[in-house]
């Protein structure tokens, strides 16, 4: 079963940057597309991008298009999230998933089997 986990979120200002981290243990990352989603309190968890198996393609929500760049180590087994001109509303559990696929995914979550446990980000303004 695959594992992942995330790092590198936090606190910062509104306008900064943060790189979010995923790791995938115990099997190859290289078989799945890699999506990250977000939520708030009370509300639904969004799909905010997804990488394809090979890292040619990707998505993005719209709220994050020009902003946020996903990308993607197969032989370090990571997936990044480079998150630039962080605003207030980008505040959330960040999680990433894993998804059987050649292509990136849709943000829809039962397309996604696996998933992290999710990290804090913070944006103040």
């Amino acid at each position: 079963q695959l594992e992942l986990v995330e790092s590198g979120g936090g606190s910062v200002q509104a306008g900064g940057s943060l790189r979010l981290s995923c790791a995938a243990s115990r099997f190859p990352m290289d078989y799945y597309a890699i999506g990250w989603f977000r939520q708030v309190p009370g509300k639904k968890r969004e799909g905010v991008s997804c990488i394809s198996r090979s890292g040619d393609s990707a998505n993005y929500a719209d709220s994050v298009k020009g902003r946020f760049t996903i990308s993607r180590d197969n032989a370090k087994k990571k997936v990044y999230l480079q998150m630039n001109g962080l605003k207030p509303e980008d505040t959330a559990v960040y999680y990433c998933a894993a998804g059987r696929g050649e292509t990136e995914l849709p943000p829809v979550e039962e397309l996604y089997d696996y998933w992290g446990q999710g990290i804090q980000v913070t944006v103040s303004s």
